[in-house]
């Protein structure tokens, strides 16, 4: 599966998240994911050959689960669930999807949720009490005095966290922080300083690789599968910083906050969402890998929350329309939609429409790459960006801001990634002058006919053709008009939207 084709089935509601919600009466539990401990010898089964009578067979896994099981633990939480707020209507808001089958198979009869409502009342004529949801994920220990990794959907809002080792012990547990953008959380449990832990690997796993995922699936504590790396870099449209390792271990709802272990006992990664047309496992699961993990950790045990460099931007990927608009030989690198005011980049000369193509001397591979880099430096750092503006090539140096802490849990940060634009055999467009003498030109309508209905919709404020500002329809249509002489099969459009500021290529064939 290509990775357009899994975003689209993101869009669809199909990667979910391993953590689930349910008011007490409905009997759903949460269930997340679990990391393996540490092991100091080598590989602990023999390798596998494809051919020959002789050929060794896998020793099996028995001597890895009896180090790294006792530091996985499972996490119980209890939400305010603000039974006003989660309260269901009498339409069913998840039928029709793969969760109407899991809650009525938990003891909802036509498979609505009804949250908040223990006893499933819709009429509203007993008083409102308050009302609390019980969750079960999974977590592990990193270090013996208690701290331990888990998910951030999993603890997220939580009144109360217990967590229940593998000798069937449970504690109390304190949430030290959290990190919604990468959707992981640190807590600690006091009183002791000989918890069994494992530790975090070094090294990236390959592709192929044998891995152990430990966990609490559907509230079931203390469950081994086994798989293979089936691949990294993954992409699943959660935000800017994607980049999941995927994994076939069966996993699934409780597992979320477990750990993916390699054959030495070292956790590769955090099980944190599957694939799932049906809710189920179909061997499709995503990990967040262990660095991500590593440098979240460091920062939440320090300060609580994740704090990370900011260049100020509005960045999107570069499509190939748009490389061709822009004159470039590739698709590489990162389009600045637009430069936050005030903000680093804007400080030291960069401007929509620049092309950033390497950070400190390395070159970047596309949006997602820039974030993830940018985001992983400390504030007051230095770099050195190369950029490409109008053909040439030139390097600007900037010092990195802070991304600010109410921004951190958002998806639209100033290093968002704006969606990708898609071919447009004609404009299809209504257009007016901005309001109150506002800048560009605002799309008053969209032909539903026409392709520019996935591009476009109503509201969207046209700023800027092929470079040149626009304050009239009339200037837009030069702008295709003069296109169209040059022998361009297409324009590149700057539109701001509520969703932010995106570059656009629109093909102009028969404009």
């Amino acid at each position: 599966m290509n990775a357009s084709a899994l975003r689209q089935t993101t869009s669809k509601r199909r990667i979910v998240l391993l953590a689930t919600v349910a008011g007490l009466g409905a009997g759903v539990m949460l269930a997340d994911f679990g990391l393996p401990p540490h092991s100091s010898g080598g590989a602990l089964f023999a390798p596998a050959y494809a051919q020959g009578q002789n050929a060794q067979q896998p020793a099996g896994f028995t001597d890895i689960v009896e180090k790294v099981k006792p530091a996985v633990i499972s996490v119980k939480v209890k939400i305010n669930a603000g039974g006003d707020n989660l309260a269901a209507s009498e339409d069913n808001p998840l039928k029709g999807t793969p969760f109407e089958d899991f809650f009525r198979r938990f003891g909802q009869p036509d498979g609505n949720p009804r949250f908040g409502r223990p006893d499933g009342d819709q009429q509203g004529a007993r008083p409102q009490r308050r009302q609390y949801t019980m969750g079960q994920g999974s977590g592990f220990f990193i270090s013996a005095d208690g701290y331990a990794v888990t998910n951030n959907h999993v603890v997220d809002k939580a009144k109360h966290v217990d967590v229940t080792t593998d000798d069937g012990k449970t504690y109390t547990a304190k949430v030290i922080g959290t990190d919604a953008r990468t959707d992981l959380a640190l807590i600690k449990v006091e009183g002791r300083s000989d918890f069994p832990f494992v530790h975090l690997t070094d090294k990236s796993p390959r592709i192929g690789d044998w891995v152990l995922a430990v966990g609490n699936p559907f509230g079931l504590g203390g469950t081994v599968t086994a798989g293979i790396v089936s691949a990294r870099g993954r992409d699943i449209g959660a935000g800017p910083y994607d980049d999941f390792i995927q994994i076939d271990a069966a996993v699934n709802k409780g597992n979320s906050g477990g750990p993916t272990f390699d054959v030495d006992g070292n956790v590769i990664g955090v099980n944190t969402a599957i694939f799932s047309p049906s809710g189920g496992n179909v061997g499709i699961a995503f990990d967040i890998p262990a660095d991500t993990v590593k440098a979240a950790v460091a920062q939440l045990k320090d300060h609580g929350v994740v704090i990370r460099g900011s260049i100020g931007v509005q960045i999107q990927p570069i499509t190939a329309d748009i490389a061709d608009s822009l004159g470039l030989k590739s698709t590489s690198g990162a389009l600045v939609a637009e430069p936050q005011s005030g903000s680093p980049a804007q400080k030291a000369g960069i401007k929509a429409g620049d092309v950033i193509v390497s950070v400190n001397g390395e070159s970047v591979t596309d949006a997602r790459n820039l974030a993830r880099r940018i985001s992983a430096m400390a504030p007051g750092t230095s770099v050195k960006l190369g950029i490409i503006r109008g053909g040439r090539e030139d390097t600007l140096t900037l010092t990195l801001g802070e991304l600010p802490k109410d921004r951190q849990a958002r998806t639209d940060t100033e290093e968002r990634i704006s969606p990708r634009g898609v071919e447009v055999p004609k404009l299809g467009l209504s257009l007016a002058p901005a309001r109150n003498g506002g800048d560009g030109v605002v799309v008053t309508q969209v032909d539903p006919n026409g392709t520019a209905s996935d591009q476009f919709q109503a509201g969207d404020v046209i700023l800027d053709v092929n470079g040149k500002a626009v304050s009239s329809p009339a200037d837009v249509r030069k702008a295709v008009s003069d296109a169209q002489t040059d022998g361009k099969r297409s324009v590149l459009m700057r539109v701001k939207s509520n969703q932010g500021t995106r570059f656009v290529a629109v093909a102009i064939g028969n404009a």
